[in-house]
Order: C-alpha cells, then sequence, then structure tokens
C-alpha cells in the first residue's frame, strides 16, 4: 500500500498517476530542450504524476538526420541528462526521456529513465525502421547489436537494455517497461514480453510522424496492446517545433488501460503541455489473476527480465483523473449507450428466439405487472416472434392483481398488452391466497394486518404456480422476468416469483440498464408505436413488488428503500464481482462517482429526479448491506438459476458462467476489510 494514507488519496486504492509530455521542439538544441523537459517535469510534479513520458529523442530531437552523429550534440545530451535526473528527484517523479545514447563504438536510441536523483536504465530501441521516409539505420544500431548491457552515463553504470522492468519498491503493482516508437509496430512488440514478465504499464516514447489516417492507426495500435497485454499503455509522440523538412508531426498522446481510452492530448497544438490519467495498476493485476490466458501464455513465452527497482513518490492525494462512470452498466456516453442498447436487446431476443427452435414452442407465457422488468421480457418476446414470423397472440400474458396491485401498473399492464396485440387476461390471485393463507393458520386470515415474508410469498408463489400450469396447458414454456440486480441482492423469492421460469432473458442484464433498453425500443418503434406511451408512463413508475398495502399515509412499499438504490447496488456488483475489488475501493470509486451530482456527465435520457449525490456514510452503509446480501445470504439463489444470456460486460451469476461460490459463505472479511479501511465521512 502507498505511504499515502488518506482513504480519499487515489494512491492508497492501487492507482498511479501517469503522463504524456508533449513539449516544444528545439531542432538539435539539447539545452532548450532540457528546459521545457524541466518545466513539464515541475508540473507533472505539481499535478501529482507519478511517471511521466517524453516523445522519441526529445533531448536532441529527432528530425535532425546526421546531426546525431556530432560529438558536441552528444555530449551535451549527457549533460542534460544529469541536469533533468536533478529536476525529477525534486519534484519525486519518475521521468522516461528520450535520447541518442552512444554505448562502445555503436549509436543507440533511447529511452533514458530517472528517478531518485539518477538514471535508474536506459532502454534501447529494439526495431530501427528503414522504410518510406525513415533511414534511422543510418545512425543508429538496433538493441540487438549492444556489446553490453550496462553504458557509462555521466560517470554512473547504469544498465543497458530492451526489456527493463522498473518496479518500485513501496507501491504494488507500479511497475512499468519501454519501448520506442517503431518497436510497437513489431509483430512481436517489446512491450508483451514486457508485460508476460510483470509490467503493468507499457510506455511508447515516439517520433511518428503524422499523415491522414495516421492517428487512428495509432490510437488502435495502443488500444490493442493495452487489451491484449492486459495493462496500460502510454504514448508520447513528438510535437510543434521538430523539422518539416520533409514530415509533419501531430503530437498525438494518448493512455489507455485494458483496451479503453482513458485521456488524450490535444493535437497539432504549439504549446507544451501534459495529458494525465490515473492508471489501476490494481485491476489490472486483479485481471491478470483470473486470465488463465495470460498466465499460461507467461509461461509458455515469457523470458527472464532485469529488474530495476525504485523508490516511488507517495502518489497524488487529490480527485481521481480517469473517466468513472456512475452507471458501470450504462454508458454517458450517447453513441455508446445506443450501441450498448441495440446489443443488448438482440442478445436477449437471440436466445430467446434460439430456445424457441430448440423447444418447438409456439406459446410462450409471462406475467406482466406494469413493472420494469416484466415489461423489458415482453418487449424481447413481442421482437423474438416477429422475427420467427410468429403471431404475436401466441405470447400469452397474464397480469395477476394480489392485496397491494395498484390501479396504476394493473392499468399499465392491459394497456401494454392491448398495445402490443399479445393475448393478455387477468387472474385474480386475491382467493387463493387467502385459502392459503387459511390452511397454513396464518394471521391474516383472520384479519389481522400481519403482511410478513409468509404473506408476501403466498403471493410470489400463486402466481408462479399459475404460469408454469398455463404453460402446461397450453405447451409452450415460462418466460422469466428477474434481473441480475436483483439474483445479485437475492430480492426474489427461491423456487417461484422472479427466481424461477423456464428460460430468462433478463438475467444477465443490470436493473439500471432495463430503463434504458424500455426507452430505446420505445423511440425506436421496434414493436409498434402503439406501446410508446404506455411504456414512458411505465419507466415513470415508483419501483415496488406490490405485495404489501400502502400504509396508512398511503405511500406504497418501495424496493430501493429496503435493499438500497440500485445505482449504487449496480456499481457496488460491477466493481466486486468483475474484478474483485476490496470494499474500501469501492467505497471510494463510489465517492468519486456519486459524491458530486453537479461533476461528471448523466447518461442520456435519465430523468432529472435519479439525478442524485450520495455522501460516504451512505455509500459505506448500502455497501454493508449489499456484502451481506451478496455474499452472505444469497447465493443459494444464484445457485439454481434458470437458464439465460449473458449480456453486461460485467458478468454473468449463474453458477454455470462467471460466478461460482459456496451457498453457505460468510461475509466476514468483506465486512472487517470495509469497517478497517473505509472511514465513516
Amino acid at each position: 500500500m502507498a505511504s499515502n494514507s488518506s482513504f480519499h488519496a487515489p494512491s492508497r486504492h492501487g492507482f498511479v498517476r501517469v503522463a504524456a509530455a508533449t513539449p516544444v521542439v528545439h531542432i538539435a538544441d539539447p539545452a532548450a530542450n532540457a528546459e521545457e523537459h524541466a518545466r513539464l517535469i515541475r508540473q507533472a510534479g505539481e499535478k501529482g504524476v507519478d511517471l511521466l513520458v517524453f516523445p522519441e529523442l526529445s533531448l536532441s530531437a529527432y528530425a535532425i538526420d546526421d546531426l546525431h552523429l556530432q560529438a558536441a550534440l552528444l555530449d551535451e545530451v549527457e549533460r542534460q541528462i544529469a541536469r533533468l535526473a536533478a529536476v525529477a528527484d525534486e519534484a519525486s517523479v519518475i521521468a522516461v526521456i528520450g535520447a541518442p545514447i552512444r554505448n562502445g563504438d555503436a549509436l543507440f536510441n533511447c529511452a533514458v529513465v530517472l528517478g531518485g536523483g539518477e538514471v535508474l536504465g536506459v532502454v534501447p530501441k529494439t526495431y530501427l525502421p528503414n522504410y518510406r521516409e525513415y533511414y534511422e539505420k543510418r545512425w543508429f544500431a538496433p538493441a540487438a547489436s549492444r556489446s553490453e548491457d550496462a553504458v557509462v552515463l555521466n560517470g554512473e553504470r547504469v544498465d543497458f537494455a530492451p526489456g527493463l522492468i522498473f518496479e518500485a519498491t513501496n507501491r504494488p503493482g507500479f511497475v512499468f517497461a519501454v519501448e520506442v516508437c517503431e518497436d510497437f509496430w513489431a509483430p512481436l512488440p517489446p512491450s508483451t514480453r514486457a508485460a508476460l514478465a510483470g509490467a503493468r504499464i507499457l510506455c511508447n516514447l515516439s517520433a511518428s510522424n503524422i499523415v491522414i489516417g495516421k492517428a487512428d492507426e495509432r490510437a488502435l495500435l495502443c488500444a490493442s496492446q493495452s487489451a491484449r497485454t492486459l495493462s496500460a499503455y502510454v504514448f508520447a509522440a513528438s510535437g510543434w517545433g521538430e523539422s518539416t523538412t520533409d514530415l509533419a508531426w501531430d503530437g498525438q498522446a494518448t493512455i489507455h488501460e485494458l483496451g479503453a481510452r482513458l485521456a488524450e492530448g490535444e493535437r497539432f497544438a504549439m504549446h507544451s503541455h501534459l495529458t494525465v490519467a490515473d492508471v489501476d495498476v490494481d485491476r489490472i493485476g486483479l485481471d491478470r489473476l483470473r486470465n488463465g490466458t495470460f498466465a499460461d501464455c507467461a509461461r509458455i513465452e515469457g523470458e527472464a527480465a532485469t529488474v530495476v527497482p525504485f523508490e516511488a513518490g507517495e502518489g497524488p492525494a487529490d480527485a481521481l483523473i480517469r473517466p468513472l462512470d456512475r452507471f458501470p452498466f450504462v454508458p454517458d456516453d450517447a453513441a455508446r449507450l445506443d450501441q450498448d442498447c441495440f446489443e443488448a436487446f438482440n442478445i436477449q431476443v437471440q436466445g430467446l428466439m434460439r430456445r424457441m427452435t430448440a423447444t418447438g414452442s409456439k406459446t410462450l407465457v409471462i406475467g406482466v405487472s406494469g413493472g420494469l422488468d416484466s415489461t423489458q421480457a415482453l418487449l424481447v418476446a413481442c421482437r423474438a416472434f416477429d422475427r420467427l414470423e410468429l403471431p404475436r397472440t401466441g405470447i400469452l400474458a397474464f397480469t395477476m392483481p394480489g392485496f397491494a396491485t395498484s390501479e396504476g401498473t394493473k392499468s399499465n399492464a392491459w394497456k401494454l398488452m392491448t398495445a402490443l396485440g399479445v393475448t393478455g387476461a387477468e387472474i385474480d390471485i386475491r382467493p387463493a391466497a387467502e385459502q392459503m393463507l387459511r390452511d397454513i393458520g396464518h394471521a391474516f386470515a383472520n384479519g389481522e394486518p400481519v403482511h410478513d415474508i409468509t404473506f408476501e410469498n403466498v403471493q410470489a408463489g400463486l402466481r408462479t404456480d399459475y404460469l408454469f400450469r398455463l404453460a402446461n396447458q397450453n405447451h409452450g414454456f415460462v418466460l422469466g422476468t428477474g434481473d441480475l440486480s436483483e439474483l445479485a441482492l437475492g430480492w426474489c423469492t427461491y423456487g417461484v416469483g422472479d427466481h424461477m421460469s423456464h428460460y430468462n432473458v433478463n438475467g444477465g442484464v443490470a436493473k439500471t440498464l432495463i430503463q434504458h433498453l424500455i426507452r430505446w425500443v420505445a423511440e425506436r418503434g421496434l414493436v409498434g408505436e402503439a406501446a410508446t406511451p404506455t411504456l414512458h408512463a411505465i419507466l415513470a413508475t415508483e419501483i415496488s413488488p406490490e405485495l404489501v398495502p400502502a400504509g396508512a399515509d398511503g405511500a406504497i412499499q418501495s424496493t430501493q428503500s429496503i435493499v438500497g438504490p440500485y445505482a449504487l447496488n449496480d456499481f457496488f456488483l460491477f466493481y466486486i464481482s468483475r474484478f474483485g475489488f476490496k470494499p474500501s475501493k469501492v467505497a471510494f470509486l463510489a465517492h468519486q462517482a456519486w459524491g458530486d451530482a453537479a461533476t461528471g456527465r448523466w447518461p442520456v435520457g435519465l430523468p432529472q429526479g435519479e439525478r442524485v449525490a450520495y455522501d460516504l456514510p451512505t455509500i459505506k452503509g448500502w455497501l454493508r448491506k449489499f456484502l451481506i446480501r451478496f455474499f452472505q445470504t444469497s447465493q443459494f439463489k444464484r445457485s439454481a438459476v434458470p437458464n439465460g444470456p449473458k449480456v453486461v460486460t460485467g458478468g454473468s451469476l449463474s453458477p454455470r458462467g462467471d460466478w461460482r461460490a459456496p451457498s453457505d459463505s460468510s461475509a466476514r472479511v468483506w465486512l472487517d476489510e470495509l469497517d478497517a479501511n473505509t472511514p465513516e465521512s
């Protein structure tokens, strides 16, 4: 753990602040370039940056041709390296700069790593381009031709080799490696083996010139390399000031993590600047831990690497600098949300279509409550029937009012069934429920207002009994409606209700995504325009199981007042089940995402009333309840769920899929960690 002990410090939770530097270039003037470097290093220190990456040959400039072979220039480069080592030490920054370095009787294009007031190591470029506009072999030797694995700079002997691994002794997971420009265009980039050897942050010093379309190619390479190697990738290219004798430069700077872009700098800028982001080395390590393919590849393809230890600074103590969705299952980017809804809906539809063709069914049975989940399942059913060219009358939809069913939800259920053209019917379960309550001697049957779990589950069980027998009678199967969030919380009645069906299309969809799916279907008229007004009315309805009658004040049974806001629960679920984060880190991230409603972006279409903030005590309180429900009290329900398609990137909770756990576990270790490492405010 980092020495910065504040709960609110990103470094405490496994984040390393990295930056790509884009300095103004002074052609063949190492002293002037060092001035630009020093200013950026100091700025980086003020911003709490741990690791700063400069472009290729940033001290000398890249496009200086035969001037690389001038002794006076090379001597000046070495003098400026010593100067910058002191600057980096004062700023508590690890700086990676580009420089031409002599070794024996050869010159190498190198990345020089500075930290602690000294040169930590020098990494020569492995692959030298000698095609199109590049002629590097005229001046430089490739890494493989070096005569030894050390070089003397300013009287000090330091490691000199490709694939060096730099590891912080006081910041677990802060491990990085360096490659230079052309290296990551190779079929097997040096950074691949560095990642297999343990590097979690990969750095690229580049002087790649710009032509139309090349920026997209470089971004693709950075994204794909970070995804394939399960790493963060920091890319810094030369910009304004480089010689334009025959080429041009855009100063592209990007930071990617596990395939996702965290930050992108200004291209074609005429001033020196930094592109900064916090990378989650803890998350990278956990991803590698659970990825057997990565471990197997490391055993087969990995090679021994020289590890250079260093001591890192405490790390930043301010707010997290990285994109952080309030809703991990619902992107705040409109185009991405549209794509996610398209894919999620069609995954659900395709899964149901395949189950229907496999069983030869022409009918299915579904309970329609007028709530979000049953509405989404019914929309999926309609679309599946349309694509299979089956009449929607084969969808047998039943609304089954109980003791607490409101006129509003029942009315919405009927309006929806009518608008969609399915076969709708109503079965009042109250007489059967009253009979069952009398048979078991429940106090409610004697007129007492006892609304306990038995009272609730009698209703949930009867609805399922009716649906299954109706499916038998009509040679169909029961379509489930329970969602991923309810499974995580155990908010379903075992064996009946939302827990059980013949096939469940919603089991892999988070509650926070379902409302956007319904809105997406409505806006596109995918099941017909007639249903749109009712769909919007359903979206505006309070989430409730409607099993307990409203109180004297008229307040209905509210799901979220019992289990907590689904916005927070889905946030907890994503980071705990997908990455295995410690509860204190989940609380930290939740506070970063939800602490201030006025900052950050919100998903398109989210009602203003849902754009709220949660303070740390509230987050901690609901997280504690989530941990008990998820780890201790509800796994037995997840161990017996029906089939259904995996939909979201966070994974599914099917015992046949992403989540396998004992049904009789304790939540103690997670609760203890939360309490020990998360303050009350």
